[in-house]
């Protein structure tokens, strides 16, 4: 890993260290996972009438949101790909449109089956929106608040999660669970700001114009973070998303149903917990964000992982509304914030020739883990009799405990300069 940078200039305020064009990359990388969340959490919400509607048991209809989190991979690869050969622009505009119609389509579902599918091509766009939209992000953004600022981009899920759990609140009753699918078709929108305002990064664009003047050009980046020199970051990222996928999941996949199911919880009181954690979550994200910048990516994401194995069973362990309401809103801040550095630390583990590509791959193979999680727990919680809050309980634990320890093995790369040398042929493996 490249040495840490030194800091910009003290009497530079950090915002005003980005250009505008650097802003304008950010801004489009925020809105594409923002919209990109909306569409997709929606979904957590409409799972019970989703199930009632087609009677088909709560344990299939779990299966469309894993399929859907499977999928991600598969795009996130091909736009990682596509991302590192052509720019990051194109493959993000794509990523949007394509989830966007997929959402819209299936609020038409006339049977479970056509909901499934096109719910699970809704996967291919979201896990193609992430590499692209990080890689733009990271790349354009200075090193000095690169952490900070990756904890508003991943943070901004939350915002996206708190507006489905919004629209949920104030509109199921209204427009049913087909037109909260339909709503999803807004985010078609960001892509014709996209194409008139965003440009390439120069980092990007350098290695790029190196790559095919040099005649070194990386054509196969998956393969090539499976090297000997890259192995151990790989697999430990890999094993990082995975329990951090599992963590997620295990928080907020099936907790809307728990209330819903067992706690016979209104749309409107399901609605609550959700909309503030996720409102804590943004803020987390750039606080521990915050911390990264200062003290390292590492204690930026085992900190609050390690507080969260305490907070989980204060919202899981009772029937008091109240205490379910803040404990839930207190994990927003800890187990729910420990993904703010995904963009900065997965962009920074590697080099400007395979960066979207590994970041891509790395992330989104905690989706095939994480696309477990909701049947397991519901197989246990319905079929097993066990309910919902025991199960959601350890896997949550058992993944943070995971995390901790991935985490402490990867390398730290606070303050690492994207450069536009090609890397990968630089020394033998």
């Amino acid at each position: 890993m490249s040495a840490p940078a030194a800091s910009s200039p003290a009497s530079v305020p950090w915002w005003k260290e980005p250009t505008r064009d650097q802003w304008y990359a950010y801004v489009a990388a925020w809105l594409g996972w923002t919209l990109d969340a909306f569409d997709f959490t929606i979904f957590l919400l409409i799972m019970l009438p989703i199930s009632k509607e087609f009677g088909v048991p709560i344990t299939e209809v779990t299966f469309v949101f894993t399929i859907t989190l499977w999928l991600r991979l598969a795009g996130a690869t091909a736009s990682g790909w596509l991302a590192d050969r052509m720019g990051r622009k194109k493959p993000l505009m794509i990523s949007i449109l394509w989830y966007s119609v997929c959402n819209f389509i299936a609020g038409f579902s006339p049977t479970f089956a056509f909901l499934f599918f096109f719910r699970a091509l809704l996967g291919i766009g979201m896990g193609a929106e992430w590499p692209a939209g990080a890689a733009l992000a990271m790349e354009s953004w200075p090193a000095r608040s690169r952490g900070f600022m990756s904890g508003f981009l991943q943070g901004s899920w939350g915002i996206g999660f708190a507006l489905s759990s919004v629209a949920y609140g104030f509109l199921y009753d209204s427009i049913g669970w087909r037109g909260l699918l339909w709503i999803g078709i807004v985010p078609a929108l960001a892509v014709v700001w996209i194409r008139f305002y965003v440009k390439e990064p120069p980092v990007w664009a350098e290695n790029k114009h190196k790559q095919t003047t040099e005649k070194q050009e990386v054509k196969l980046p998956l393969f090539t973070i499976f090297k000997p020199k890259y192995l151990f970051n790989t697999l430990t990222g890999v094993v990082w998303m995975a329990a951090a996928f599992c963590v997620y999941y295990s928080i907020w996949a099936l907790f809307s149903t728990y209330l819903q199911k067992e706690m016979q919880w209104t749309p409107l009181m399901v609605a609550t917990p959700l909309f503030w954690a996720n409102i804590v979550v943004l803020f987390g994200s750039m606080l521990w964000g915050a911390v990264s910048d200062k003290y390292g990516r590492r204690a930026a994401i085992a900190a609050p992982a390690i507080i969260a194995i305490f907070v989980t069973p204060l919202y899981l362990y009772t029937q008091n509304p109240t205490i379910v309401i803040l404990g839930f809103i207190l994990q927003g801040l800890f187990g729910g914030s420990i993904y703010g550095q995904n963009p900065s630390y997965l962009t920074e583990r590697f080099p400007t020739e395979v960066r979207a590509t590994a970041a891509g791959f790395v992330y989104h193979q905690g989706a095939i883990w994480g696309g477990l999680v909701a049947p397991v727990i519901s197989y246990f919680a319905v079929e097993r009799g066990m309910g919902f809050a025991l199960p959601m309980m350890v896997a949550t634990i058992a993944s943070l405990v995971v995390v901790v320890i991935s985490i402490l093995l990867s390398p730290e790369t606070r303050g690492k300069q994207f450069t536009a040398d090609i890397e990968v042929f630089k020394a033998a493996d």
